[in-house]
């Protein structure tokens, strides 16, 4: 009886920490965007759609930082492209900007983006988001905690969340955004 109870308490303590989930780095992940990822971020606040939509009423800044799409191979190499990305209405879509470059260009890149939506001040409310299970939007979070955005909400669920209980709307890249990357 006795070997069975430790056997059980390993179980359970197994059990818990699968159920925790991936634990959260302790930089930016550099590995595959999609991908398990961490129930939490430590300096932000994890929110369902519900809560997206009170903070979007409030004027928050909606963050959509999902990949852009690929230019199908057999457009030509000077055609126009100008991929649709539905999204939350009203979101500024940041393509990429969840990637886990730490550099300085990239680090400089994204926080002019950010001053300029955000005027400069760092207690806008500011939701990120992507799609689920993806890292990109988890990243976006990390770095707005790490310069001092004062209210960060990271929205796990991303666009298809939003979609489960609300209309999406297709978005265009932010124009500043890509052309900052050139």
């Amino acid at each position: 009886m006795r070997r069975l109870r430790g056997g059980l308490l390993a179980l359970v303590v197994i059990t818990s920490a699968a159920a925790a989930g991936v634990v959260e780095p302790q930089n930016f992940w550099d590995g595959p965007m999609q991908g398990e990822t961490p129930m939490a971020l430590a300096g932000a606040q994890v929110v369902d759609a519900e809560a997206v939509a009170t903070l979007k009423q409030r004027g928050a800044l909606l963050l959509d930082v999902a990949q852009s799409p690929i230019k199908p191979e057999n457009m030509a190499p000077d055609a126009l492209w100008r991929p649709i990305h539905m999204s939350i209405p009203g979101a500024v879509w940041l393509a990429g900007a969840g990637s886990g470059d730490s550099s300085p260009v990239f680090q400089s890149r994204f926080d002019e983006r950010l001053a300029g939506l955000t005027g400069g001040g760092k207690e806008k409310p500011i939701v990120v988001f992507c799609h689920p299970q993806c890292w990109g939007s988890w990243n976006a979070a990390k770095r707005l905690v790490m310069r001092g955005y004062a209210h960060v909400y990271w929205f796990r669920d991303g666009v298809e969340g939003w979609q489960e209980k609300f209309e999406v709307a297709p978005v265009q890249p932010d124009l500043a955004w890509a052309e900052a990357k050139k």
